[in-house]
């Protein structure tokens, strides 16, 4: 096991006037619990508002949990922000226009201490060749690529810190179809290729059915059903899931 998510809660707090005044509580999170196994992808799905993002903020350490725990194995999550990385929704809200591709991905090699000072930009051509990306695209900013090749920037910046754990939060849904299936492909040869763990959220069950091998599925903060992907296709306890999964089919 790599990841256990003990009983998380998480409550923000409404503030209303130009006071600020406190005036309720919103329940994103209640008594979330799971275990991620090592080499596995868990996939969460869930509609707008489920948790789902909240809960990988959480994980990440980007923002606290009112209760619960989060636990890494310490025996394979040994440096925190070089081990865990994310590859975010939005590839054109994730790369500074102003930088090169080039500077993007050796700031991560360079805090890290991955490679010797001399091998950067070895380093960072081999990672973008990693994602299906050429050499001269290292002297380019982001405005230069479409929204496909900027995810595969995020993504060969995500993996040059050498993580073992990836957090995927909505990574291909701002793409189109065509692009979708490529970047689901890349997602699986990365995995065999250096073998990581991840978590995929999704709303898309039929994007998660092709990545995942265990699935949660998520509404109103609480976990409502998990399991195998074979088992919640197959045999959906709860109508939400079988909702879901007849809006994947759709």
């Amino acid at each position: 096991m790599i990841l256990e998510v003990k009983d998380v809660y998480k409550y923000f707090t409404v503030e209303r006037g130009l006071l600020k005044q406190k005036s309720g509580q919103v329940k994103a999170l209640e008594g979330v619990s799971f275990c991620v196994d090592e080499f596995c992808t868990l996939g969460i799905a869930g509609e707008s508002g489920s948790g789902k993002t909240t809960l990988a903020k959480i994980i990440l350490k980007l923002i606290p949990a009112t209760a619960g725990e989060i636990v890494f194995n310490p025996q394979l999550i040994k440096k925190f922000r070089k081990d865990v990385q994310i590859v975010f929704q939005n590839p054109y809200a994730s790369l500074d226009p102003k930088m090169r591709i080039i500077d993007m991905i050796i700031e991560p090699l360079s805090v890290h201490r991955i490679v010797s000072r001399q091998s950067l930009r070895r380093r960072a051509r081999e990672l973008l060749q990693l994602v299906g990306l050429d050499e001269q695209a290292l002297e380019r900013y982001p405005m230069e690529f479409s929204g496909g090749q900027r995810q595969r920037i995020c993504i060969a910046r995500a993996l040059a810190s050498e993580p073992k754990f990836l957090v995927l939060d909505e990574p291909i849904s701002s793409l189109d179809l065509t692009v979708q299936a490529k970047m689901l492909d890349l997602f699986l040869e990365l995995k065999r290729k250096l073998g990581l763990t991840y978590i995929f959220i999704s709303h898309n069950l039929a994007v998660i059915r092709h990545l995942a091998d265990k699935v949660i599925v998520m509404q109103s903060g609480r976990i409502v059903e998990e399991g195998s992907v074979s088992e919640i296709f197959r045999h959906p306890r709860q109508e939400y899931t079988r909702l879901l999964i007849a809006a994947a089919k759709s």
